[in-house]
């Protein structure tokens, strides 16, 4: 009798312990991962005074783009951009980057099209992603294929696939509520 309160015992210590640890690990993760990424950025200035690091690199970023808008700057950009687009090797980085900071950040954001594709027929598997491009005639493709841009869970990374249109169904939700349940595995709400 007395093993089975001990074992009892120690079975809800066990349960507490985990239940406790699923709520506060997703927050000591979070705020560790800031407090490093905030030391970081405020060990790069000469001086020490906590979070003027960080609002040096958002004040920089926003002066910057600040300039930006001025006519100066953007011939001065455009040079630039051209020269880094015509470098061997360095024009793949550029180019790249600057292909997903526009669909990210641009005004023709391309992650603004979630749908539902159809991966096979039977049994049924379907994906969510997004539409990056509905003419694919520059790669050589015909009519009633699309791009789909698939992103991986718990990752910043995915995959794009080239599917028939016939298999994509758009999807009635905001692209972030989508991103987010992507992203997540499926754990948060869409």
């Amino acid at each position: 009798m007395k093993n089975k309160r001990l074992k009892h015992f120690f079975e809800e210590l066990i349960k507490f312990f985990l239940q406790g640890l699923l709520y506060s690990a997703p927050i000591a993760i979070t705020v560790y991962t800031l407090y490093k990424v905030f030391g970081l950025l405020d060990g790069l200035l000469p001086f020490s005074f906590p979070g003027v690091g960080i609002l040096s690199i958002l004040l920089g970023i926003t002066i910057i783009g600040f300039l930006a808008n001025t006519i100066l700057a953007e011939a001065f950009m455009y040079y630039i951009g051209k020269l880094l687009e015509r470098t061997p090797f360095i024009n793949l980085i550029y180019t790249s980057v600057k292909d997903i900071m526009k669909a990210l950040l641009g005004e023709k954001r391309k992650f603004n099209e979630p749908v539902l594709v159809k991966m096979n027929s039977n049994p049924v598997v379907e994906k969510l992603g997004f539409i990056t491009q509905s003419d694919l005639s520059k790669i050589g493709l015909s009519e009633g294929k699309v791009a789909v841009y698939f992103p991986i869970s718990y990752n910043m990374s995915g995959d794009l696939f080239i599917v028939n249109a016939e298999n994509v169904t758009p999807v009635n939700a905001s692209s972030t509520d989508v991103m987010k349940f992507i992203i997540s595995g499926g754990m948060t709400g869409a």
